[in-house]
């Protein structure tokens, strides 16, 4: 049907997750892909690029522009056994398949007292830096990791997003997977034959260190890597952790690493207020008081809608803004 690339390949997120797609596919026929543009275009970000050629129309179904007719029709699906991965072509477009997401799709399976499941995936490209119009660079992961009865989880690169992809589709549960599309061209070697490292709802460790820690996801753990090795110029070590799932929350190693550097910045491109960012502050201050040097600080987009292109990388967290807080850490 289609030649699987095999091997170590050195893929960007993109390519990453359409080789995560064709594993799946090919792994259990009951998978589908559907969405707006995402057969005969492959995607605007060529996500899906020849899968419908490889697949068929039955298996990766070009959609009308009704989000919510994307989601309602991915619920029907799923109760009759199938396991639909359903494209949102750009993060603000989510808003008219909410409905669905919230009284449907997180609620079927506690509605029916267990009996049912709905093994729906819907990826969402999220973030800014691109330069885009209105609608086409938010951040709502924390407005989906409030809704109980799904998980939301996040990839920071290649390697993440080839296995992340695959385990969220085999899950029994709906997944909300954010992919950050500032980041989508970078790339990294991936062994497109190995095993995943961790599970979809585990945290990673992305750099050790010893002096403060810096906590992120998605689009903003390469700016704290970045951060991370000005930082070591000046002789501060910073333990950076890229959490991966935001629901539900893994933060084991985000409390071990606390309780021995006894600083935490957290830093996420989602405006601050009821954030991600807030909760894990939350939850570090109940577990680790007692090992915190200072309070725990949040470095985040401000509370404003999405600003003009023009603008936007005043409002994005960059390298200096996290710099600053580690900084505001120390000196308590």
């Amino acid at each position: 049907m289609t030649d699987q690339p095999t091997g170590v390949q050195k893929l960007n997120i993109i390519k990453a997750i359409n080789a995560g797609l064709r594993r799946s596919m090919e792994n259990d026929a009951k998978v589908l892909v559907m969405g707006e543009d995402v057969g005969k275009l492959g995607g605007v970000f060529r996500v899906t690029d020849g899968l419908q050629k490889d697949f068929g129309e039955d298996r990766v179904i070009d959609t009308p522009l009704a989000e919510s007719g994307i989601i309602g029709t991915a619920v029907g699906l799923a109760l009759r056994g199938y396991r639909p991965v359903c494209e949102i072509q750009f993060d603000g477009f989510v808003f008219p398949g909410y409905d669905q997401i919230v009284s449907q799709v997180a609620k079927m399976h506690f509605r029916s007292g267990g009996r049912l499941r709905l093994p729906i995936v819907i990826r969402i490209p999220y973030g800014g830096s691109i330069g885009a119009v209105e609608h086409h660079s938010e951040s709502p992961e924390a407005t989906f990791a409030h809704i109980p009865g799904l998980k939301v989880v996040t990839c920071s690169n290649p390697l993440d997003a080839y296995w992340m992809i695959q385990q969220a589709i085999r899950l029994d549960d709906p997944v909300v997977f954010f992919e950050p599309k500032r980041r989508y061209y970078e790339k990294a070697e991936v062994d497109l034959d190995g095993e995943p490292d961790l599970p979809l709802e585990s945290a990673r460790v992305a750099l050790p260190g010893t002096d403060a820690t810096v906590a992120a996801y998605g689009p903003m753990v390469k700016t704290c890597l970045d951060a991370a090795a000005a930082a070591a110029d000046d002789g501060r070590s910073l333990e950076v952790i890229d959490l991966r799932s935001l629901s539900p929350l893994d933060l084991r190693a985000v409390y071990d690493s606390v309780r021995r550097t006894g600083r935490l910045v957290m830093v996420h491109e989602a405006h601050r207020t009821l954030g991600v960012g807030a909760e894990v502050a939350a939850r570090v201050t109940e577990q680790c008081f007692y090992s915190l040097e200072a309070p725990v600080q949040r470095v985040t987009g401000y509370d404003t809608p999405y600003p003009p292109a023009r603008v936007e990388e005043e409002y994005l967290p960059d390298l200096d803004r996290v710099l600053d807080a580690v900084d505001r850490t120390f000196a308590y």
